[in-house]
């Protein structure tokens, strides 16, 4: 689980940091490789993230009149996928760092979808909605650099309508050690290295990769979000386990 100490420490990758200074790390991150994100994560996954998100959305099935929430949403995959799936739905996009919405809001989707598609920049801790507001909460490849995961959760579970649902897209571990071990030369070796070529920035690819061996693996996340309050808890994982997709329900 996600290391809170008595002198409120935290993990930034592999490093340890004052709770306090990871957001602005986190923040500092995403800044930096805005421009390039997409880019990136076509290119680290050959592509395989689109067919992840495309999973999320068969087993979350939008339906019309829903009102989404995607946090940490940056430049709008999930919203565009959501809204193209139910007409008549709304969706708002939420991130810490406004240049990842920036580049959100120069996708061609942007411009179709304006008036049914909203940008807010603000913190996945401290939502700046009122309680009961959504049908759905969404977090892609973002819940892992939160500071506090457990208040990011009880967040959610604030926001979201009675009978409403929590669908989380994260990086995770494969339960199989040779092929994790083939994954690990991959990702310590190739993406740092990826990043310095294509964006510029290798420290930040490193973090990234770090960040990801560093989240709960699948059965400690899915009791994370049961002690949030969430019922009828699943996963399901992804590409051996590459990744993995958690759903939760508010009853």
């Amino acid at each position: 689980m996600p290391e809170k100490n008595d002198d409120n420490t935290t993990h930034f990758g592999f490093r340890t940091v004052g709770e306090a200074e990871k957001a602005d790390l986190v923040h500092g991150v995403f800044t930096r490789v805005a421009s390039r994100y997409d880019l990136m994560n076509d290119l680290m996954s050959a592509g395989i993230h689109r067919v992840w998100k495309d999973a999320m959305m068969d087993w979350l099935a939008p339906r019309a009149g829903q009102r989404l929430l995607d946090v940490a949403g940056g430049t709008g995959d999930i919203a565009f996928r959501f809204l193209s799936r139910a007409p008549a739905a709304e969706a708002v996009v939420l991130d810490m760092t406004e240049s990842m919405l920036v580049e959100g809001r120069r996708r061609a989707e942007a411009a179709a979808l304006g008036d049914r598609l909203e940008w807010v920049v603000g913190d996945a801790m401290a939502l700046p909605f009122p309680d009961r507001s959504f049908d759905v909460y969404t977090i892609s490849f973002g819940i892992r650099n939160v500071t506090r995961i457990e208040d990011a959760l009880a967040e959610a579970w604030r926001v979201l309508r009675p009978g409403g649902r929590l669908m989380v897209l994260e990086f995770s571990q494969i339960p199989n050690a040779g092929l994790q071990w083939l994954y690990d030369r991959y990702s310590f070796g190739v993406i740092p290295r990826m990043g310095e070529l294509v964006a510029g920035d290798r420290e930040s690819y490193q973090y990234l990769v770090e960040s990801i061996r560093r989240f709960p693996d699948q059965e400690r996340f899915a009791a994370m979000i049961r002690a949030a309050g969430f019922e009828n808890v699943r996963y399901r994982n992804l590409t051996f386990g590459v990744a993995a997709l958690h759903s939760g329900w508010k009853i």
